[in-house]
């Protein structure tokens, strides 16, 4: 191929052909065969990171886009990361416990508050107030929830704040003028808090029997939950135990007014109690006046048994029919009032109860027309 155009052009001059003046300026154009010599090209410095000159081919241009395109994802990453890291934080910073030092006086009792009086006059309320009082303020915080639509500011006699758990610590720091370190939510439903308190409670020192069940029963009549088994299965406690505590809290006052103290009152009594109740209501709750009326120690066992164990009724007197020294029969009335008459074995034949039958029916008669 080279071969046949090296034949073909051959016989070319190219003597006319001359080579183009070089501009200069870029407008006048040299004089014919005055070729100025061309200048030597200084060195160009290229500052550092200086980017490079743009490319001129497709290739080029595609190269470069991608680069760019690798160093912006990369960029974007981690910046999205660094977010990332920033909202973890905040959301940890929100859901710390921020522990607050409280005036006692700016809280008050819960609504759904399990705890009774009696409880703050037990030893072991008198070890609790020793041990703040030596620690100068409650150790452990309790919790407390901002009172829908209160005041910012504490003014001395309205309450801001409602206990969520942690209503011995409150009362021992309030009794001793102690400020109360405690944990401020500000918006909590009821349900939460109940379920807050309860769970707080049982992992603490545990709520008497009867205090538990008036806990489970005030829930379900305020329509906290719907029935005692939701309860339970939202509180994770066992259906027939929380039962036999609502039993419990149902007994009537004065049956409770029997024993020292409504914490004396056990799970396992409740059954035998309500049955008791069920058999005899009037003999169980006169015996229980008669206790609650006592002075001195009342062991809660001795006042149970007491409870329980209905005296023997005392027989009735009864009349005795008499042939000479002979008993044929007696006469008696029961507790009822019906008059019971008992013939003695052998005096009344198969054959003659017809005759006493017609004696029994005239002689009554006679006295229902009198």
């Amino acid at each position: 191929m080279v071969k046949k155009a090296a034949l073909k052009t051959a016989g070319i001059s190219m003597a006319g052909f001359q080579p183009r003046a070089k501009v200069i300026d870029g407008q006048t154009p040299q004089a014919a065969g005055s070729v100025a010599p061309v200048a030597p090209v200084a060195a160009v410095r290229v500052p550092v990171g200086t980017p490079p000159a743009k490319p001129f081919t497709g290739v080029g241009n595609v190269m470069a886009a991608i680069t760019r395109e690798a160093e912006l994802t990369k960029a974007l990453s981690g910046t999205r990361a660094a977010l990332d890291t920033a909202t973890q934080q905040l959301d940890d910073l929100r859901a710390a416990d921020v522990i607050q030092a409280l005036d006692p006086r700016a809280i008050r009792r819960s609504h759904w508050a399990n705890r009774i009086e009696a409880e703050f006059s037990t030893p072991e309320f008198a070890l609790l107030m020793n041990e703040i009082a030596s620690a100068g303020g409650n150790v452990q915080p309790i919790k407390v929830r901002r009172i829908s639509g209160a005041a910012q500011v504490f003014d001395g006699q309205t309450p801001i704040y409602e206990i969520v758990f942690g209503h011995r610590r409150h009362r021992a720091c309030l009794a001793l003028g102690l400020a109360v370190q405690a944990v401020v939510v500000d918006r909590m439903d009821d349900r939460t808090l109940f379920e807050a308190m309860d769970r707080e409670n049982r992992g603490r020192k545990n709520l008497s029997a009867w205090e538990q069940g008036r806990m489970y029963d005030e829930a379900i009549r305020q329509g906290l939950y719907p029935s005692l088994r939701r309860l339970s299965e939202s509180l994770g406690v066992n259906l027939s135990d929380a039962a036999r505590a609502v039993q419990l809290a149902k007994l009537p006052a004065e049956l409770v007014a029997a024993f020292a103290s409504p914490l004396d009152l056990q799970v396992r009594w409740a059954k035998p109690l309500a049955d008791a109740l069920q058999r005899d209501p009037d003999g169980v709750l006169g015996r229980a006046r008669v206790v609650a009326a006592q002075t001195g120690p009342r062991p809660a066992a001795e006042v149970l048994a007491r409870l329980l164990a209905a005296p023997a009724a005392a027989k009735p007197d009864a009349t005795a029919i008499m042939l000479g020294k002979r008993k044929l029969a007696s006469l008696r009335t029961d507790q009822a009032g019906r008059v019971v008459v008992e013939i003695e074995p052998g005096m009344l034949a198969a054959d003659r109860q017809g005759d006493l039958i017609k004696l029994l029916k005239a002689f009554l008669a006679e006295r229902r027309s009198a």
